[in-house]
């Protein structure tokens, strides 16, 4: 087989596997039969002249010769991205396909609205949103941009801060007519709470008093959950009281679903980012959604912007 027939297509099949470590993964992610996948590789080894994978029956894993092939196929498959872009950029129609992660509750009640805008303004871009609150791999998953809510460790990203996202103790009124409305902080140890089983800590409500006295009270409950929809859900059907993001109940609290209380107390912000993929970022198209989002997240509910000069 001539080298030439280490296509563009071969590459980006190899490439995905490489990332993913599953030809059944790639198969289903670029809507085609596993056996597609199987022949871009082995045609892609031919056209190349050494093996760049090693396959076992539960993994398939890199060669010495396939990391450097795989690091090198990358940053062509960038540039031939790029020259498309600039192509498209002519006729000034940006167009492909984006993958996002998100925060799922954010997601589902706020970026999606921001992505309709978007599209309403790039009709040409496809979106692809995934909705977790797992931390997974961007790389592997074949994510473009991830908005992420609290502390990240991963540096291998670019990271652009959105700000931190406010969040204030509730509850149903029901509930509190029923149980009492807590006054002071220690006033939690004997009520009912809705606690988050995929947050650490969340045993422990951390406050702050106007004068600057922290407070950290024990917090329990018969009702966890790891996702904030449910949270929220809980909220109004009276489970308990819940420490929650201002975006994910300020609807509630406008129509009198929910109250606010300790509000003489504040709870830490979250920070909120988003993660960009380094290879993925000078891409015309994910450009100019990261900016679309950095300019129109500050008017969601409860995010607060950035300071100027952090």
């Amino acid at each position: 087989m001539d080298k030439s027939d280490a296509t563009l297509e071969r590459m980006r099949s190899f490439v995905r596997v490489a990332e993913r470590g599953s030809l059944s993964a790639v198969a289903r992610e670029l809507g085609v039969g596993q056996s597609t996948v199987t022949r871009h590789l082995r045609e892609l080894e031919d056209a190349v002249g050494v093996p760049l994978l090693s396959r076992t029956t539960r993994r398939v894993t890199l060669t010495d010769e396939g990391r450097r092939y795989y690091a090198n196929a990358i940053q062509i498959l960038r540039l031939v991205e790029q020259a498309a872009d600039e192509a498209r950029g002519t006729r000034g129609a940006p167009a492909g396909t984006i993958r996002i992660s998100c925060t799922a509750a954010f997601g589902v009640l706020h970026v999606s609205r921001l992505i309709y805008a978007f599209q309403d303004r790039y009709p040409d871009i496809g979106i692809d949103l995934s909705l977790t609150d797992e931390r997974v791999d961007l790389v592997r998953e074949g994510v473009d941009i991830a908005l992420r809510l609290g502390p990240l460790t991963d540096s291998s990203m670019k990271l652009r801060p959105l700000g931190h996202s406010r969040r204030l103790m509730v509850a149903a009124p029901a509930y509190l007519a029923a149980r009492g409305t807590p006054s002071v902080p220690q006033d939690l140890s004997g009520h009912e709470g809705i606690r988050m089983s995929n947050i650490a800590g969340s045993d422990i409500i951390a406050l702050q008093a106007a004068d600057g006295e922290h407070h950290a009270v024990p917090f329990g409950g018969n009702f966890r959950v790891d996702h904030g929809l449910a949270a929220r859900e809980a909220l109004v059907a009276g489970r308990g009281i819940a420490p929650a993001h201002r975006w994910l109940v300020d609807d509630l609290l406008a129509a009198g679903r929910l109250e606010a209380i300790l509000p003489n107390y504040s709870l830490p912000p979250v920070p909120l980012s988003m993660l960009i993929i380094p290879d993925r970022a000078d891409i015309a198209r994910v450009r100019l959604l990261v900016d679309f989002l950095a300019e129109q997240i500050g008017g969601i509910p409860g995010i607060e912007r950035p300071r100027p000069g952090r």
